[in-house]
């Protein structure tokens, strides 16, 4: 009796990771996805857009995208994902009617406006320029802020030195940069003039492209995975579910269940904190403080959205422009310093933690706690 119920065992464990290795459509949607109905999605905007009489279009490479401008005259949606290069923003950008960059960051700002990022808005502004898709729209509250001083360029909705639109133009050719995951999302799009502005820049024309990336750089080289044949995996799978019902089966039962006190959690930060007291005592305060402003440099970046493959300077850039500090202070800890003594470790770390705690506090709402 008890050799058929390890058979059944089996038998079930076989069948449910057939169920999960059976493929399936991909359901994972980010920020600003068109085709995510979520809070952070922006379905709605599409489907006003649709109703207005604008094709729109998606894409999910800039090969694609390249494909669908060539067609005919059209706005183009370009979110600074990493998956795209600086040569795929600055191509696809001059190759378009006109561009709306809606999910911004520092590289996109940089390259495309010669703008830098000034910190997060607070509050509803008025439009404060001659821009008619912005004068019509109205107030709004804008998310992350701008500082731009090109000559072709023109700014809306000031707050402080900053601005929470810019516009750049090359001839006919209009592009603009807005933080969209604060106003064109499914959960912000019908506060102020949201919807508004969204349907002005991005209705100019009969047709949007808009670009919604997945994954990595449609040129980047095949990788293991994408040469493997599909049905490898679940046959793999298959054998270790053969084994583990052969050893269910033929194996010793098991005793009554103990129970262990696991070890507790440590956090990822207070592991680097550790290891760089280690290399302290060990009289190497140059690789003690690599490691605490290596974890800080991460940690930062993915406060400001950088992304894995954020260098070093370009945290640094951005972290100068959020909390308004000298580029050259931040670039030193974040980049250039190197303690040659312990007195001068704790000078640079302290300063560390006061930088990451002041991006911190430049972004976050006020009263909103973070948790290192």
């Amino acid at each position: 009796m008890a050799g058929w119920a390890a058979i059944a065992v089996a038998l079930v464990v076989i069948v449910g990771l057939g169920a999960l290795i059976t493929p399936r459509p991909s359901t994972s949607q980010g920020t600003l996805d068109p085709r995510s109905t979520g809070a952070d999605g922006a379905r709605a905007l599409v489907s006003i857009l649709e109703k207005h009489g604008v094709t729109v279009q998606i894409v999910t490479d800039p090969v694609a995208a390249h494909d669908a401008l060539e067609k005919t005259p059209a706005t183009l949606w370009l979110p600074d994902s990493p998956a795209l290069t600086v040569a795929d923003l600055l191509a696809l950008t001059k190759q378009a009617a006109g561009t709306v960059v809606g999910d911004p960051a520092a590289r996109s700002a940089r390259v495309l406006f010669g703008a830098t990022l000034a910190g997060y808005g607070r509050g509803v502004v008025s439009p404060a320029c001659t821009l008619p898709a912005a004068q019509r729209a109205g107030g709004i509250s804008p998310g992350v802020l701008f500082r731009a001083t090109g000559a072709d360029t023109s700014s809306c909705y000031p707050q402080g030195d900053a601005v929470g639109l810019v516009t750049r133009t090359d001839g006919a050719r209009q592009d603009t940069i807005v933080d969209g995951t604060r106003l064109f999302t499914n959960e912000h799009l019908g506060e102020n003039g949201n919807a508004a502005l969204a349907i002005n820049l991005l209705g100019a024309r009969d047709t949007l492209v808009w670009l919604a990336p997945e994954g990595g750089n449609a040129g980047a080289a095949p990788t293991l995975a994408d040469l493997t044949p599909g049905w490898v995996t679940p046959l793999v799978v298959l054998g270790f579910a053969t084994a583990l019902a052969a050893a269910i089966w033929r194996g010793r039962r098991f005793g009554p269940l103990v129970a262990e006190r696991l070890p507790v959690t440590v956090r990822a930060s207070e592991t680097a904190e550790g290891r760089a007291h280690l290399y302290a005592r060990a009289a190497d305060p140059a690789h003690a403080y690599e490691l605490l402003r290596a974890a800080a440099a991460r940690r930062i970046a993915t406060a400001l959205g950088l992304g894995r493959r954020a260098s070093a300077g370009e945290v640094a850039d951005a972290a100068a422009a959020v909390t308004g500090r000298s580029r050259a202070d931040v670039r030193t800890l974040l980049v250039d310093a190197r303690p040659g003594d312990d007195r001068a470790l704790v000078d640079l770390a302290t300063r560390l933690y006061a930088l990451e705690n002041a991006v911190h506090a430049a972004i976050l709402p006020e009263g909103t706690a973070r948790d290192r």
